[in-house]
C-alpha cells in the first residue's frame, strides 16, 4: 500500500470521526433545549382595539422575555421581564403607577382564580366565600383599568395552576434574594409565538327575532297591539376569549327563552291566545352603545313599530336576592308606565320581593344611550330595562367582564325574575291586573322549568361572545335561532355591520411555554468542559490515526520564509 493512499484512508477516518463526534453534539444541544420546557399553558389576550382612531389595550402579541414578580427598585430596566401578577394578591396601586407613568415593561401575565373559570358552577342558594367577593371586587377594578389604557406589550391572562404557581415561587425566592431573573443568572423564559393581531374587517352583529300572533275576535279588522320581549347576547371584556358574561346577559338570554318558550304553551291552543303578539328579539351589539338594536328597531316595518304596545329589555338579572329595578325614560307620572311598574309591582309583593323604578331622562342630542331600552324611547316606543342594576355601568363596562362567571350567578334569582315577568305580561294579556293569580304555578303544565334554564346557562356561561369575533355563521348564534323557532314562528336573523368608530384586532389566545434557562456561568463552565473534552477527542484521533508526530506537528510553529530559502 502506498504512502498516499494511507494518508488518504487516515484522512478519511479522521473526517468520518469528527463528523460522528459534530451529530452527537448538535443531538445532544437538541434534547437539552427539549428538557428545558418548564409547562405550557393557555394564555388570553387583552383586548386591542381603536375607538375613533385611538388605540386601546394590548398592542402586542408575541412574547420572549424572561419572567419577573416585582420591581426591586425604581431604576430596573424591566423592558425585558415578564411580570407576573396573581389576581388574589394583586396591588392595584402598583399598577396604576405603571399605567400612569408608562413604564416600560417586557409583558404582564395575570393569574385568573379558577372560580372565574369556563362553566365554574355555583350551586343553589349558596352564597360566594368572602374571599371570592373581595377578589372579584378586585378583578373587576383591575378591568376597568386596563380596558381604557393603551399597552406597548404584551398582556395577557391564565388561570391558576400548579405548575405555573411553583415556577412562580421560585421566582419570588429569587426575587426575594436580590438576584432576579436575567441572562446572567438564569430562571425562566416567557414564550409566546403567535401571528401578528390583525384587524377585523368589517365586524357584523347579529339579531335574531321571532313571533307568538295573537288571536283576533270575529270580523275584527284592526292590528292586535305587540309587547316585544328583548335581550342583548353579547359581551365584550377585557379578554375577549374570557368574556362569557353569565350573569350580563346570560342571564337575560336564558329568561327570555323560558318566557317564550311559556307562552309558546298559551298560544297554541286556541282557547288560551291572547289578543296580543309577542316580539321576541335577541340582540348584537349590546356594548356598543346597543347599536344592533338600534339597527334592529329602524329595520322594523313601520306599522310593526307602531303596534309596539310596549317593550321589556332584561339585563343582568341573575344575581339579586330581595330587589329588581325597572328602568324608564318616560315620567314616572305617566299614566301608562304608572300602570306597567303597578302591574310590576303586585306580582313582586305576591312572590315576596320588590320591584322600584328609576326614571332617566334621554338627552336626544347625546348618541349614547345607558340602557338598552332608550333605543326605543328614540323612537318614542315606550320601553323599560328590568335589571338588578340601580344604575347603568359606564361604557364598556359590566358586559361580561372576567369576573361574571357562572360561579357567581343565582339560579333562584333567574326564576323569581321570570316569574315576574311572565306573570306580570300575562295578567296584563288577559287583563287579570289587580288579582292575586298565578296562571305559571308550580307543578302546573305551564311551570317554569329551572332545569332548562340551568343547561343554557351552563352553555352561555362556556361561550365568549365578543361580537366582531362572532361570524354570522357562528355556531352559537345557529343554536340559538334553533332554539328560538322550537318555541316561536317566522324567526328570522338580520345582519348588520357595526359601526366603524370601533375597530378590532384578532389574536385573542394562544399558547404560552414557560423555559427553564441556564445562567450564562453554567454555560461557560459547560462550554468549558466540552471544549476540554473536544481536544482530548481530537488528539487521541490523530494519534491513532496519524501518529504522535502528526499532533506534534499541528502545532509546531512553521518555519519562516528566510530559512525556507537558505
Amino acid at each position: 500500500m502506498s504512502p498516499t493512499t494511507s494518508t488518504v484512508r487516515s484522512r478519511s477516518q479522521l473526517l468520518d470521526s469528527t463528523c460522528s463526534l459534530l451529530t452527537l453534539l448538535v443531538l445532544l444541544f437538541a434534547s437539552i433545549e427539549l428538557c428545558g420546557a418548564a409547562t405550557v399553558v393557555d394564555v388570553y389576550r387583552l383586548i386591542q382595539y381603536d375607538l375613533a382612531g385611538v388605540p386601546f389595550g394590548s398592542r402586542f402579541s408575541n412574547l420572549n422575555h424572561n419572567a419577573g414578580s416585582s420591581i426591586h427598585s425604581n431604576d430596573s430596566d424591566l423592558s425585558r421581564t415578564v411580570l407576573i401578577f396573581p389576581i388574589r394578591d394583586l396591588d392595584l396601586d402598583l399598577i396604576k403607577d405603571y399605567v400612569v407613568k408608562k413604564r416600560q415593561l417586557g409583558g404582564m401575565l395575570f393569574l385568573l382564580p379558577r372560580v372565574f373559570g369556563f362553566g365554574r358552577e355555583r350551586g343553589s342558594g349558596v352564597d360566594e366565600g368572602e374571599k371570592d367577593v373581595v377578589v372579584r371586587s378586585k378583578l373587576l377594578e383591575l378591568e376597568r383599568l386596563l380596558v381604557h389604557a393603551s399597552f406597548p406589550y404584551p398582556v395577557y391572562f391564565a388561570f391558576e395552576d400548579e405548575n405555573v404557581e411553583a415556577i412562580l415561587a421560585e421566582v419570588k425566592r429569587s426575587g426575594a434574594s436580590g438576584q432576579p431573573a436575567t441572562a446572567t443568572n438564569g430562571g425562566y423564559k416567557l414564550v409566546v409565538s403567535t401571528t401578528k393581531p390583525k384587524k377585523v374587517a368589517a365586524p357584523i352583529i347579529t339579531n335574531i327575532q321571532g313571533w307568538l300572533l295573537g288571536q283576533k275576535a270575529d270580523e275584527e279588522t284592526t292590528q292586535l297591539p305587540t309587547i316585544a320581549i328583548v335581550a342583548s347576547y353579547d359581551t365584550f371584556g377585557a379578554a375577549p376569549a374570557l368574556s362569557t358574561g353569565s350573569d350580563s346577559n346570560g342571564s337575560g338570554v336564558v329568561a327570555l327563552l323560558e318566557i317564550a318558550r311559556l307562552f309558546s304553551l298559551l298560544y297554541s291552543n286556541p282557547k288560551t291566545r291572547g289578543r296580543y303578539n309577542l316580539l321576541f328579539a335577541l340582540t348584537s351589539g349590546g356594548p356598543y352603545n346597543y347599536n344592533g338594536t338600534q339597527k334592529w328597531l329602524r329595520g322594523l316595518d313601520q306599522r310593526v313599530r307602531e303596534s309596539i304596545d310596549y317593550a321589556i329589555c332584561l339585563n343582568s338579572i341573575g344575581s339579586w336576592d330581595n330587589e329588581l329595578w325597572i328602568h324608564v325614560s318616560k315620567p314616572p307620572e305617566n299614566a301608562f308606565v304608572k300602570q306597567i311598574f303597578e302591574g310590576f309591582s303586585d306580582v313582586a309583593g305576591d312572590l315576596g320581593f320588590k320591584v322600584d323604578l328609576k326614571h332617566k331622562k334621554i338627552n336626544i342630542s347625546n348618541p349614547r344611550v345607558a340602557w338598552e331600552h332608550e333605543q326605543f324611547s328614540r323612537l318614542r316606543i315606550t320601553a323599560l330595562t328590568l335589571s338588578e342594576l340601580s344604575a347603568a355601568a359606564l361604557f364598556l363596562e359590566n358586559f361580561g367582564a372576567l369576573s361574571d362567571s357562572r360561579h357567581f350567578v343565582q339560579d333562584s334569582a333567574i326564576t323569581k325574575s321570570v316569574k315576574l315577568v311572565a306573570e306580570s305580561l300575562a295578567r296584563h294579556i288577559y287583563g287579570h291586573q289587580g288579582k292575586n293569580i298565578q296562571i305559571f304555578a308550580e307543578n302546573s303544565s305551564v311551570a317554569i322549568n329551572p332545569s332548562y334554564m340551568s343547561s343554557w346557562l351552563d352553555l352561555l356561561s362556556r361561550t365568549s361572545r365578543v361580537a366582531p369575533f362572532l361570524p354570522k355563521g357562528d355556531p352559537f348564534i345557529n343554536a340559538l335561532k334553533r332554539e328560538l323557532e322550537e318555541h316561536v314562528v317566522e324567526v328570522s336573523a338580520q345582519h348588520e355591520t357595526l359601526d366603524g368608530i370601533f375597530k378590532f384586532y384578532d389574536s385573542t389566545k394562544a399558547i404560552l411555554t414557560i423555559y427553564q434557562v441556564a445562567s450564562v456561568t453554567f454555560d461557560l463552565l459547560l462550554l468549558l468542559v466540552l471544549g476540554s473534552y473536544l481536544i482530548v477527542l481530537f488528539s487521541f484521533l490523530v494519534i491513532t490515526t496519524r501518529g504522535l508526530d502528526d499532533l506534534i506537528s499541528l502545532f509546531r510553529r512553521p518555519p519562516s520564509r528566510k530559512v525556507k530559502t537558505a
